[in-house]
C-alpha cells in the first residue's frame, strides 16, 4: 500500500489513516464547541422539561424546548490537503452554519472561514497551495463554484445562473484552471423545479473566463471530475436518474394498475423524508419495516442526494446496507480519446500518485495501482468521500 495518508467521511465523521495502516477518527473541536454549547443551553431550561414548569409550558403559548443535544447535526462533508506536511483542511456543516477548518499534524485546528449564507463543499486545495475552489450550495437544488485565497477572509463566485456546479477540481500545471460537474436547472413558468439535465464535465480558465464543455452524454450523469499530470481525464459515470425512455404496452397498463399504491407510498416517502431532514427521525421506527436509521443528510453523494437514497436497503438485523449498481463507473480518458473502465459500483474516488486511484465502493475503499489489481484498504458504513494526502 502507498506510504501516504488517506482520508475518508463516513457518517459525517472524518477517518485517518496511515500508510501502516493506523487509523483514528478526528473530531472537530469546532463542533465538539457547538454540541457543548447546546447541552449547557439545554441545562439552563431543563426546568422548562421537567416537574411543574413542564406541565405549565404543555399548556402555555411558548410550547416545550424542542431538540436532544445529543443528537445536535454536525457533519463533516469535504477534505483535502492542507498546505503544510501533516495538515488537513476539511468543510464542517451543521443546521445553522457551514465552514472550513484545518488541522496540523499535532492536531490543532483552526477556523479559516464561516458563514450561515451557504453550504460549503467540495473543498480542494491549488498545486500552488494558494487557493481554495469549493462548491457554494444556497439551496437545495442550486450551487456554484467559487475560490477563496488562503490569505482572505471570503469566497469569490467564479460561476453563476440556474444550474448545479459541484465538485471542483484544479488541473495540474495549467495555471489556474478548474474542472467541475455542471447540471442545468428546468423551472415552469411560476419558477418551480421542472427537471435537471444530465451532469457534463466543465473546465473554466480563471484567467480568461472561457469555460469549455470537456465530456457530456445524453442520458448519463458524468461526474467528480479529476485531472492527472499526464492530461488524462477522470470521472464516474451513471445512469442519469429517471431517463426518458419510450414505456412499452406491458409497463404503461403496470402503471395504470400500480398508480393508487405508487401515489399512497410517494405521498408517505415524501412525509418520511420532511421528516428526516428536519427532525433526523423517521416517521416509522426501528420496528417498522421501513424505518432507516441513517440522516439523509449525511447520505449527500456526489450531489445527488436521490440516487444515495436508491442504493441503501435494509439488513435483516435492521441496519443499512450499501448497493451501488454496477452502472456507476470509473472512466480514465486518455489525452489521444480512448476511454477506460478501472473500476465499477463506484461512489467517489481520489488519485494518487503514480496514476494510483483510491475508490468507495460505499462499504469499502479500495486502492487501484497503475496497471495492477485493487486493493481494500478499509472498510465500514457508507464510505461517502475519500482524499489522498
Amino acid at each position: 500500500m502507498d506510504s501516504r495518508r488517506l482520508v475518508y467521511l463516513s457518517g459525517g465523521k472524518l477517518h485517518v489513516r496511515t500508510g501502516s495502516g493506523t487509523e483514528r477518527v478526528m473530531e472537530s473541536a469546532f463542533g465538539r464547541s457547538l454540541r457543548d454549547r447546546a447541552l449547557q443551553i439545554r441545562e439552563r431550561h431543563a426546568w422548562k422539561t421537567e416537574g411543574r414548569g413542564a406541565q405549565f409550558l404543555r399548556g402555555s403559548m411558548w410550547g416545550e424546548p424542542k431538540g436532544d443535544p445529543s443528537e445536535f447535526r454536525i457533519a463533516i462533508t469535504s477534505a483535502c490537503r492542507g498546505r503544510n506536511d501533516g495538515e488537513i483542511l476539511y468543510t464542517l456543516e451543521t443546521d445553522e452554519v457551514s465552514g472550513m477548518f484545518a488541522v496540523d499534524a499535532d492536531g490543532a485546528e483552526t477556523r479559516l472561514f464561516h458563514t450561515a449564507d451557504f453550504r460549503l463543499r467540495d473543498i480542494c486545495l491549488s498545486p500552488d497551495g494558494t487557493t481554495i475552489a469549493a462548491a457554494t450550495a444556497g439551496g437545495p437544488a442550486q450551487s456554484n463554484i467559487a475560490t477563496m485565497d488562503l490569505d482572505a477572509n471570503h469566497f469569490t463566485e467564479v460561476t453563476e445562473g440556474d444550474s448545479i456546479d459541484a465538485a471542483p477540481c484544479w488541473v495540474p500545471g495549467s495555471g489556474r484552471k478548474l474542472v467541475f460537474q455542471s447540471a442545468g436547472l428546468g423551472r415552469n413558468r411560476a419558477g418551480h423545479l421542472t427537471g435537471i439535465s444530465p451532469f457534463t464535465i466543465q473546465q473554466l480558465d480563471l484567467h480568461s473566463g472561457e469555460l469549455t464543455t470537456l465530456a457530456e452524454e445524453g442520458e448519463h450523469d458524468l461526474i467528480a471530475p479529476r485531472v492527472d499530470e499526464d492530461g488524462a481525464l477522470y470521472y464516474i459515470r451513471r445512469p442519469k436518474p429517471n431517463a426518458e425512455r419510450g414505456p412499452g404496452p406491458l409497463q404503461i397498463a403496470k402503471g395504470i394498475v400500480l398508480l393508487p399504491f405508487r401515489l399512497a407510498h410517494a405521498v408517505f416517502q415524501y412525509f418520511n423524508l420532511f421528516s428526516m431532514m428536519y427532525t433526523g427521525k423517521p416517521l416509522v421506527d426501528q420496528k417498522g419495516a421501513v424505518a432507516r436509521p441513517m440522516d439523509p443528510r449525511q447520505m449527500i453523494v456526489n450531489g445527488n442526494l436521490a440516487m444515495a437514497l436508491q442504493g441503501v436497503q435494509m439488513g435483516s438485523a435492521g441496519e443499512p446496507q450499501w448497493n451501488v449498481p454496477t452502472s456507476w463507473q470509473l472512466l480514465r480518458r486518455s489525452p489521444d480519446g480512448r476511454r477506460e473502465v478501472l473500476a465499477k459500483s463506484v461512489v467517489t474516488y481520489d488519485l494518487g500518485p503514480r496514476r494510483s486511484v483510491l475508490y468507495s465502493t460505499g462499504e469499502a475503499a479500495h486502492l487501484l495501482p497503475a496497471g495492477g489489481r485493487p486493493e481494500q484498504v478499509c472498510s465500514g458504513g457508507l464510505i461517502e468521500y475519500v482524499a489522498m494526502m
